[in-house]
């Protein structure tokens, strides 16, 4: 009941936000990022299954990649399964990487590309996020895109142009959008605990579909979905 509560009650706020900028079924998606344990995340793929989800809403959730045969295989169909990272390319001689190909044969339908973890921390260019987001889409991955800014780029009045330059970065190598979300993390936003404003976020969002407008299309800024990506307060969703 509890999270029919919440699904529910954020889902009709976004959509009041959202209506006027673009259309598509409502996105929620759960990033796990190296959390987790075999025990942990039993428990949670259980509150997922017994939770009342609506029906005009995509949800997908994001485990370690050890974790996704074990959610795979444990989860509802109801919800979709997504790596948090992928190889630019064919798979081979590259230690430590999973590509496309082998996360289609584990039954995983999304990626998570650009996300500000991999651009801060381990160092991936946009044009590197780009190519990978184009080979992923190629092998029937969905996408979801990430692009933000950081807390000293957002002060000096950077925002939309460091978001454009990620934007430029994807729209260079995607042909079809699509199977394309684009996740609007500000990151300053994650694991932080500041909250962007809903002004702040629809701000951003309506930006990145006019820009879509002019560099892509018409029809791709009437229809691609945009979610906002970062910290969020339950007390700020209903």
């Amino acid at each position: 009941q509890n999270h029919q509560l919440r699904l529910g009650c954020s889902r009709r706020r976004a959509q009041r936000l959202v209506a006027m900028a673009g259309s598509g079924k409502f996105f929620v998606g759960g990033n796990w990022k190296c959390n987790g344990t075999k025990e942990s995340i039993s428990k949670l793929v259980s509150d997922l299954n017994a939770a009342t989800l609506e029906s005009d809403v995509d949800v997908v959730v994001a485990p370690p990649f050890i974790y996704i045969d074990q959610v795979k295989s444990s989860l509802t169909d109801r919800i979709e399964v997504s790596a948090q990272n992928t190889w630019i390319g064919k798979g081979g001689a590259f230690t430590g990487e999973i590509s496309a190909e082998q996360l289609v044969d584990i039954g995983c339908q999304w990626v998570i590309l650009g996300h500000s973890e991999r651009r801060h921390v381990i160092g991936e260019d946009d044009q590197f996020i780009g190519k990978k987001a184009a080979y992923a889409l190629s092998q029937n991955l969905k996408v979801m895109a990430c692009i933000g800014e950081l807390l000293e780029e957002r002060e000096a009045g950077k925002t939309f142009d460091v978001c454009f330059k990620q934007m430029k970065a994807f729209a260079d190598n995607i042909t079809d959008w699509k199977n394309v979300v684009i996740a609007y993390e500000p990151v300053w936003a994650i694991g932080t605990g500041k909250v962007a404003s809903p002004e702040q976020a629809q701000e951003v969002h309506a930006a990145v579909r006019d820009w879509l407008k002019t560099n892509v299309s018409a029809d791709v800024a009437s229809t691609v979905r945009i979610i906002y990506g970062g910290f969020r307060k339950c007390s700020k969703l209903c």
